[in-house]
């Protein structure tokens, strides 16, 4: 087969928001590229509009009208010029047919081909093919060929092959939806019948499947690489396993749990399940890791992750370069040994969401006040500023806090005083939350797993205000108000364009339409 043929990229849209929009849009300067943004109506002052260089409306707040319309996204690309398209993550991310789409089209895809996303994108197809490579699979049933099961009967006889506690898990599923434990026979049908609608409200497909539930996992995750040259990496591991409701909370890399061989061994396993979808671009497979040293494949994620700066952090690296660099057709840039003798100390990411911290709902509103933590090896990946409205319309991520260090103590260590320095005013925020859990005994000896948050009661108890992380973030802002003078609520809540002028860089910014 003839080596794919180079083509520059000239002008990316980006057809996210938020965060990650800012993460790619800022590669992108650095690289020389132009950058697209979209934008809903509520998302017409966020703060990744006023950061691209050409930004275009794309309709109503409601996703399904506008960041889920692939029309709408294509029609910007040809208004706009652009000539590639960066998904992010979430909405068309992992979408098979936009990919399909944006080829027909001549629109560089910053992401793996459709083929791969639909074999992956389906947790039954990619158990049939993980499994014939020889991989560990967790143990389960996919029902009759391979297609997920329609009755609760012959999904129960599954459930009892297998042995409970089972999961009932969403064939097109991800992030904890479609998904549900059953402890025994009694409670299977309501799982069951649970199970398939939240799937089919969530993804559109009610296919479910059954998988042994394992008891006392933790969540490692290998970030992996390939090119079109057939060249294929890994970049280590990052731990997943501090969740809550399977979402995940706190990563970090690498992991406690996993020794030099595990590493060298699951890093092989995530190679060859790229190679076995014929992946091109950033992708992790995801893995149960036993107390025993035993690990299972549980999915391909087909995009970029939102915990990827670990990863960054630990080698030194920047992920969406490369994204870029292979979707123009370029070899990777570096040799796996390379790669493997670039890793040095630890990272920790903490997922700062607009949130009430006790009962974990969301927080929308207008942020009054923002004052965000810097330093040596801290690192805040941000949408929000004062005056910008957080909406009830999006995922309440609003930050991702990243620390490095020496050592995986050096890095929390820093990780607590980075949190003690934030101070969000007008909506509630999980940073108390984040306190707490770094604080944890389980999680400062590194001996977690992922039920560490649903089995102790003192992580989700309102946090102490007289806790010395607290302590440390009363004084900051104290010191602040000293030096500054009396501020009023009503004061940090100035006019828009006042509160954005920190965005507003001399930039060629066109708004189309």
């Amino acid at each position: 087969m003839a080596a794919p043929t180079e083509r520059p990229i000239r002008r990316v849209l980006i057809a996210n928001r938020g965060e990650i929009a800012i993460r790619v849009i800022r590669t992108l300067r650095e690289l020389g590229i132009e950058s697209v943004a979209v934008y809903s109506d509520v998302d017409r002052k966020a703060a990744h509009v006023l950061l691209a260089d050409m930004a275009l409306p794309i309709g109503p707040a409601i996703a399904a009208e506008s960041y889920l319309v692939i029309d709408k996204i294509i029609a910007a690309c040809k208004e706009s010029g652009a000539d590639a398209v960066h998904p992010g993550y979430g909405f068309l991310s992992e979408n098979d047919v936009f990919a399909e789409r944006l080829e027909a089209e001549g629109i560089t895809l910053i992401g793996p081909p459709a083929p791969a996303m639909r074999l992956m994108g389906s947790k039954t197809e990619a158990r049939k093919v993980i499994i014939e490579a020889g991989l560990p699979v967790v143990p389960g049933e996919s029902g009759p060929g391979g297609n997920g099961f329609d009755d609760v009967g012959s999904a129960l006889e599954a459930a009892n092959r297998t042995g409970f506690p089972v999961l009932i898990k969403a064939a097109a599923g991800g992030g904890g939806k479609g998904m549900r434990l059953v402890e025994d026979e009694v409670d299977f049908e309501a799982g069951f019948g649970g199970a398939k609608r939240e799937a089919l409200s969530s993804f559109g497909d009610d296919t479910v499947f059954v998988e042994k539930a394992i008891i006392g996992p933790r969540h490692v995750e290998i970030q992996v690489f390939a090119d079109q040259h057939g060249n294929v990496v890994h970049l280590g591991e990052r731990d997943c396993s501090v969740q809550r409701r399977h979402q995940k909370v706190v990563e970090e890399s690498p992991s406690p749990a996993v020794s030099e061989e595990l590493r060298q061994r699951m890093g092989d396993s995530a190679i060859e399940a790229a190679r076995c979808c014929n992946y091109v671009g950033a992708g992790t497979v995801e893995f149960l890791l036993t107390t025993s040293g035993e690990y299972y494949f549980l999915e391909m994620n087909t995009r970029l992750q939102v915990e990827h700066p670990v990863t960054e952090m630990v080698y030194g690296l920047d992920l969406v370069a490369w994204q870029v660099a292979v979707a123009e057709g370029k070899k990777l840039p570096l040799s796996q040994e390379e790669i493997n003798a670039r890793r040095r100390g630890a990272a920790l990411e903490c997922r700062i969401y607009a949130e009430d911290p006790d009962k974990f709902m969301p927080s929308p509103g207008t942020i009054t006040t923002l004052r965000t933590p810097a330093g040596p090896y801290v690192r805040d990946d941000s949408c929000a500023y004062e005056g910008v409205e957080i909406s009830m319309y999006y995922d309440p991520l609003i930050s991702k806090l990243i620390t490095w260090g020496d050592t995986r103590a050096q890095a929390m260590s820093r990780m607590k005083r980075a949190l003690a320095e934030y101070r969000v005013v007008g909506i509630d925020t999980n940073i108390a939350f984040h306190q707490r859990i770094l604080s944890h005994p389980g999680f400062v000896a590194g001996e977690y797993d992922t039920g560490i948050i649903g089995r102790d009661q003192g992580l989700t108890e309102p946090a102490n205000a007289e806790g010395p992380e607290l302590d440390a973030g009363i004084a900051m802002a104290a010191l602040r108000d000293h030096v500054n003078g009396p501020r009023s609520l009503e004061t940090h809540a100035g006019p828009a364009e006042r509160s954005t002028s920190a965005w507003r860089a001399p930039l060629p910014t066109w708004r189309g339409r």
